[in-house]
Formats: C-alpha cells, structure tokens, sequence
C-alpha cells in the first residue's frame, strides 16, 4: 500500500473557484484510479490560492491481474464479422477457441491483462486529468497547448511508502513532476522538498502556508471576533464573504481600522455593500448603536509594522469609495424630502416590459390592488396604497443605479425622510419578499398588502401576454413569485379567494393594455391557480405532505383559499400516518369501487334511502348506529373548519366499517338487502368524501 500525494502550483486561482477545483481534482483522479483498477482508503483534496492539492491514502500498490472470457460470433458468421471482433480483443484468430453453444459453434476469446504499477497508472490519469481539467475559464501561455485556469508552473507527484518516496514520473507540456513545492510567495519563496502529505502540509506551514481552507477560514473569524470584542464591538457575520476571503489568502493575518467620522453616518447598508464589494472587508459595528464604525481586512502577510502601512492604505481607498456613498446619499436625501417625485416621474420612462408598459403602469397597478388587499392583511387601505405608490421610487435614485442590491432598503430611509409612517417604509423594502424558500415572510399589514399584490400583479400580468414558464426556463422568476403569494397566504393565516383575486388583476392588466376588458379573466384565473397549485406541491412536499394528498385537498371546494387548502391538506397527512386512518381509506376505497361498478352494472345511482330496518346482521346495525353519530360530528367540525376533529371523527369508523366488510355480503340474493346495503356503502363513500376527495389517494 502506498500514499499518493499531488499538487499543482500555479498563478492566483479565482477564490469563487477554489473549492469546485479541489473537488473536480479529487473525483477526476479517485475516479481514473477506480476505473483502471486500483482501489484506495481514502482522499482528500485542498485548496489555496495558488495550489490545489491532493492525498490520497491507503492506494494498492498494482492494479489486479485480468482474465476476461468474451463470447465472439459464430464460427460460419461473415469473416468481416470476425475480424471485428479480432480487433475489439487484439488477438489473432489461432488463439480463438472454438466451443459449442445453443446456436452452434462460436469462437470464444480468452483476454489476459496483467496488471500494472501504480506509478504508471497515476502518471496516465494526472495526465488526462490537467489536460482536461473543466475550469470555468481557463487560458494558454507561452508557446504551449496546455491550458489552465492560470498559469501552471509545477507538478509535484509522490508514491509513498514504509520504504520511502518516489516520483511519479510525468511531463504535461513540458512541465516534469517532481518532488518539490514551494512556500508562500512574500514570506517563504524557496522550494521545499517532502516526502508524503504530512511532511507536505507541515512544512509549507512553517512556509506560512495554510492549506485547509477551512482552517484558514475559522482562523479568520477567530481573530477578527477576537479583536472586535476587545474593543467592544461586534463582527457582522458573512459567511459568503469569509468563504471568499479565505481564497484570497495562504496566511491569513486580520487587521481592523477605523472608518473615516465622514462617513459613520451613512446608512449601515451602504457602509456594509460598499465594503464587501469593493474592498472584501468584513464590517464591524457597535452593539450599543448598531452603527457600523470599523472595518476588517484580512492581509496575506505579516510586516514589521503590525499592518499598519496595510491599514493606513486600505483606509484611503476605503474613504475615497465611501466618499462616492456619500455624495450620492446626500443627493438622494434632497430628492426624498421632495416627495420623491421626481423620481416616480422618471419611472414612466422605464420600461417594465413591452407588452405591460413602464413601472409607473405597474406602480400604479399594485397601488389599486394593495388598497383592495387592505382589509384581507388588516391594513389601512390608504397606507397600503402609498407605501405601494412608493415602492419603486428609490429605483431612480443615484444609490440604487449604484448599489442595485440595495432597492427596497434605500426605498425605506427615503420613506422615513419624507416624513412617511414607519409601516410605509418596511411595506417598501418588504415587498420584495419573501425572494425564496428561506427568507422571511412579511408579517406587518401594511408589508404584506403590497407584498402580495406586487407578486399577484407580475403573475396575472404575464399569464395575460401568455407569457409562461416553460420548462425549466422561467425568465420572468413567476414560480419565485407563485411560491411568495403561497408563503404570504399559508404562513401569515390570510383568509382570501385566490382566484376572484387573479380574475380581477387580468381584468385591471387587459384594460391597462387597450382599454377593454377584453380577456377571459375566469379562464386566466383558473390556469393561474393551477399554476399556484404545482407549486404547492413542492412548498408541501418540504413539510412532509404527498403530493396525492394535496391533490385530495385540492378537488374540494375552496381550494383557492391557500390558508384554509393547506390546514386541509396537513390535517389529511397526519390522519393518513395513524392506522386507523389508513385502514379507512381502504374501506373507503372498497366501498367506493364496489359501490361505481354495481351502479354501472345495473345503471341506477345508489345514492339514498339506507334503513336500519332492513339490516340482518349486528355488523350492518352497528355501521348504522357508527354513521348516525359520526356524519353529524364530521359535519360540524368541517362547518367550523377544524379538520383535526373531522378527521378524528371519521377515525371512529375505521372498526364499523372494517367488520362490516368482513361479515357482510353486499350483493345479497335479496333485491331489497342488497339495494339497502348499496346504499348504505353511498353513506360510508359521501361521510368520507365530505373531508377530501379520497378517491385522489394512491395506493
């Protein structure tokens, strides 16, 4: 057994690549191993800026003898036939043996591979493997073919074993393997020779190399949490940002300075975009305040001075960017103590899309039905109103046309300078929400109205120009959109009609387009709440709900009321879990087949007229009495929208039924009996259809 041990040194990689190339690195050649025949222990793959590295442990020392019997044509087949098949094994016909089969007489090859050292395997899949390395970008130097994501300027390739180390010989371009790597480019440049990866990863240490990314990445935040709660401050975590500082560096030493006093009193957002965006610095604030007053920068080097040239640099190219900020905030705030205005003028002259005008057009169409949304959240109509009539103005202001990311945030302290409600200015940077799976959800009146009328707008509006998801391609983000009306509804208890609400945005769209009304609104709503529904699906299936469930659910009526669809649809699920509510299912199932194939067959409906009287068996009396007392217990509890006690209710009959279908003949030589008790399979199949439509369940 031996250890393998490769690194490939190059130029600066891309910190966004780093950690994809370590593991395209580990799969490629574990892979390549594998597939010629060599098995391993384990591996693991690191990545700095100029190096990716691999180990791999535990490796066999040759791959296994082959002895293969392969099965070739017959022996009177064409001799073109032959001689392919001659080819495909490389031997000659002599060496062929002839042996009967069902078919005949058949040639058989007997294919021997011996197998090979694990230096020549490893030299054949590194080789194909930097050769076709699949970067996202790659590029040629100098005057040779190879290409890479920088330029590659060594290959180090060691077996290692009890009795030592040796080379895996290799050229790729010119570049010759070899045992040496080399340490960090400032601190240590000088080769180093190792001999496995624990000599490898200790001695680039001492190197000033730290090879795990992780490692890199907790040493940075240790420090910089360290420092900052020694002056009493606190970190703003950014995991994204650490991930990506940590590929920036191979010895990572953290500094922290002081922001200008100029520039403190920009919003937090702005100090905190500029500073990850421009300068990777990390933004630290006052918990006291919540104001953002210093920075951190992670160095990748240690200087006599402790960093501070490093600082004082990154100090005036920090303010010089914040200075921008700051004339850009200052102009804003004129325009906001306006009354925004201007701004909202502006958006008339940008287009929203073509076929439904500019994004004063869509302003204007949230506005209307915000207002009629009011009373569903519980919102005051005329804040709804304006906090939509507001909710893209910040979009025309010199901030956002910088700092896109910040629309909606910057839309809120230009609320608050204009002198608006606090309610009015957390609808405008809310409204955006919820983006995904896991942002939250608006919860204030006022945020939801416009949150839920700017996502039924986009929906009604594109189902209008029938401009649909296809596919995968969803170009215009509806499904985004259909899973926050979802979340909206589902996670804040709104009681409301999905559907007249999507028949009236169509109507309103239509008519903003030509001035008629001229669009089948009933026929959009409908496919819109389809559409609404696939994607319940999905939101459900993340809580534990099957989708036949759902479909149950949904063939009820109401089902455009999401709040209520979905308590249906979870109160179903947790019945369907108990044995109780299985076993009734399947009652149900029988009763219901039985009960469409005996009224097929003889072309009447068994719909009514069930009398105890007629019953002959304590079986049959006994579901009587269980329907006599369930129906009106499922009746009420259903009136009252508590479907946890339907539910239960209907749980009670999971016995009656059970021994009635085990003691009971349904199609009794009597007309009379057997008509009674048909009728009395309709009760069980109505008093279980009134909770969901079961016949929707699989299995």
């Amino acid at each position: 057994m031996s250890d393998l041990l490769i690194e490939l040194f190059s130029e600066e990689i891309p910190a966004r690549m780093q950690a994809k190339a370590a593991d395209d690195l580990k799969r490629l050649v574990t892979n390549g191993l594998v597939e010629a025949g060599l098995t391993y222990a384990s591996a693991g793959a690191f990545s700095t800026p100029r190096r990716l590295v691999l180990t791999v442990e535990g490796l066999n020392d040759r791959s296994a003898d082959v002895r293969e019997e392969r099965k070739g044509p017959r022996t009177d087949a064409p001799e073109k036939a032959l001689e392919g098949f001659l080819r495909s094994t490389g031997l000659t016909k002599d060496q062929l043996e002839e042996r009967d089969d069902k078919k005949g007489a058949v040639w058989f090859a007997i294919v021997e591979k011996p197998g090979r050292a694990a230096s020549e395997i490893v030299a054949e899949v590194l080789d194909a493997t930097i050769r076709n390395f699949p970067w996202p970008k790659s590029m040629r130097w100098g005057n040779g073919s190879l290409r890479w994501v920088r330029p590659l300027h060594s290959i180090l390739c060691i077996l290692s074993a009890e009795d030592g180390a040796e080379v895996v010989p290799l050229d790729v371009d010119g570049i010759v393997s070899g045992d040496v790597t080399f340490g960090h480019r400032f601190l240590a440049p000088d080769a180093i020779k190792v001999v496995n990866f624990d000599d490898c990863s200790t001695k680039l240490k001492q190197a000033y190399v730290v090879l795990d990314a992780s490692e890199r990445a907790e040493a940075i935040w240790a420090d910089a949490t360290n420092q900052a709660f020694a002056n009493g401050l606190e970190v703003i975590e950014d995991r994204g940002l650490l991930a990506e500082v940590a590929g920036l560096v191979e010895w990572p030493v953290v500094l922290m300075g002081p922001i200008a006093k100029d520039y403190l009193n920009l919003p937090s957002e702005v100090l905190q975009l500029s500073m990850k965006e421009h300068q990777k610095f990390f933004s630290v604030k006052n918990p006291k305040t919540g104001r953002i007053e210093q920075f951190i920068t992670v160095a990748n080097i240690e200087t006599a001075d402790n960093g501070a040239t490093i600082l004082a640099g990154n100090g005036r190219v920090l303010s010089a960017r914040l200075a921008d900020g700051k004339f850009f905030w200052e102009n804003d705030l004129r325009e906001a103590k306006s009354g925004m205005k201007g701004w909202l003028q502006a958006l008339e002259n940008v287009t929203f899309h073509n076929k439904l005008g500019s994004v004063a057009e869509q302003i204007e169409r949230i506005s209307d039905l915000s207002g009629h949304l009011a009373a569903t959240t519980g919102a005051d109509p005329v804040m709804a109103t304006t906090a939509a009539q507001l909710s893209k103005a910040d979009l025309s202001s010199e901030m956002v046309y910088e700092f896109p990311e910040l629309q909606g945030v910057m839309g809120r302290y230009y609320s608050a300078e204009a002198g608006h409600d606090a309610a009015i200015g957390a609808a405008i940077e809310e409204h955006y929400s919820p983006l995904g799976p896991s942002d939250d959800v608006p919860t204030a009146p006022v945020s939801m109205a416009v949150a839920l009328a700017a996502k039924v707008d986009t929906l009604a509006g594109f189902w209008v120009i029938d401009e649909k998801p296809t596919g995968s391609k969803d170009p215009f983000a509806l499904r985004r959109a259909a899973l926050g009306v979802i979340r909206l509804a589902v996670e804040n208890d709104l009681r409301f009609g999905l559907r007249d609400v999507f028949a009236r945005q169509a109507t309103v769209v239509s008519k903003a387009q030509d001035g008629s009304d001229g669009v089948d609104s009933d026929a959009i709503s409908d496919s819109l709440m389809g559409f609404v529904h696939d994607r319940l699906k999905v939101y459900l299936k993340d809580r534990g709900v099957k989708h036949d469930v759902i479909d149950a659910s949904v063939a009820m009526p109401g089902n455009d009321d999401l709040s209520l669809l979905v308590r249906r649809a979870e109160a179903l699920s947790g019945f369907l879990r108990t044995d109780d509510g299985e076993n009734l299912v399947q009652g149900f199932k029988r009763a219901n087949n039985m009960l469409t194939a005996e009224e097929k067959k003889d072309g009447v409906e068994y719909s009514f007229g069930a009398d105890i009287k007629f019953a002959e068996t304590d079986e049959e009396r006994a579901l009587f009495a269980a329907l006599d007392a369930g129906e009106p217990a499922i009746v009420a509890a259903m009136g009252a929208e508590d479907f946890e006690t339907a539910m239960a209710a209907m749980a009670q009959l999971r016995g009656p039924v059970d021994a009635f279908f085990k003691a009971v003949k349904v199609n009794a030589d009597s007309d009379v009996i057997r008509r009674n008790r048909l009728n009395l399979l309709s009760r069980i199949s109505k008093t279980c259809l009134s909770v969901a439509d079961l016949t929707r369940l699989e299995g």
